[in-house]
């Protein structure tokens, strides 16, 4: 899965193009994600994301059909280019979203009988011709280095489109609403944080015993529930912003 805000310049990994491409794995790539304040996670990654970092969902579109889509993000930030996650050239926190981990190489679906090639992000600087982890050996074959990062980029990428699936099924039950956060600065300065989706409880308690029953069997009602669970991180958010800018507690408003 590209994302456009993370690989600059996206490229596929070619073994003739790209015969004597190294990475430098003293180099950090997650520098990468230091102005995202938002990233996809899939839902395999619920679990260990929601002890670290809010989980909502963000409008994606329709897919084919015209049925609309929702993805799944970690919030990083209470602004746009704000990421308080990465701190003094490291990311601090325990757990990193599976596509960041996978971070500099995607895999990109091609539409041709292949369905997904393995790309790099050309921009980054963690590559060169002259230092680091060669990806090929000197016959062009990929390194035993090189396959494991493809496994794991592919083993992402099923869960990238087992995710795409459960967010058309929570969008066609009409569960998620609109959500704001607000808080009051010690300053008496306002911050707001709005354009994402949550559960409306609401709704979710409203729902037929047999759509309970769906939403068990599918595997995504313990979803709900961790992401119910991450919201509470946004405290956490507010705090670290606070840390960043050396002011004290803050007053949540909703």
């Amino acid at each position: 899965m590209i994302n456009p805000d993370l690989h600059k310049k996206p490229v596929a990994l070619d073994r003739v193009a790209h015969r004597h491409l190294k990475i430098r794995r003293d180099q950090p790539t997650l520098q990468a994600a230091a102005g995202l304040n938002a990233f996809f996670v899939t839902a395999a990654e619920f679990s260990d994301a929601c002890k670290e970092y809010p989980i909502f969902f963000l409008r994606a579109g329709s897919d084919k059909d015209g049925k609309p889509l929702c993805a799944p993000v970690t919030v990083f930030g209470l602004a746009k280019g704000e990421n308080l996650f990465w701190r003094d050239g490291r990311w601090n926190a325990r757990y990193v979203p599976a596509l960041l981990r996978a971070y500099p190489f995607a895999m990109a679906a091609t539409g041709d009988n292949q369905p997904y090639v393995m790309c790099f992000d050309e921009s980054s600087p963690v590559f060169s011709t002259e230092q680091g982890e060669p990806l090929f050996n000197d016959q062009g074959e990929a390194t035993p280095f090189l396959d494991e990062l493809r496994q794991f980029a592919e083993r992402v990428e099923v869960e990238v489109e087992r995710t795409k699936v459960a967010g058309r099924k929570l969008m066609e039950m009409n569960i998620l609403q609109d959500r704001r956060f607000d808080a009051t600065l010690p300053d008496g300065t306002k911050l707001s944080v709005d354009g994402f989706m949550a559960v409306d409880e609401e709704k979710l308690k409203a729902l037929s015993d047999e759509q309970v029953l769906e939403l068990h069997r599918s595997g995504l009602l313990p979803l709900l529930h961790l992401h119910l669970v991450s919201m509470s991180n946004m405290g956490q958010l507010l705090q670290l912003r606070l840390q960043a800018q050396g002011n004290g507690a803050a007053a949540p408003a909703a």
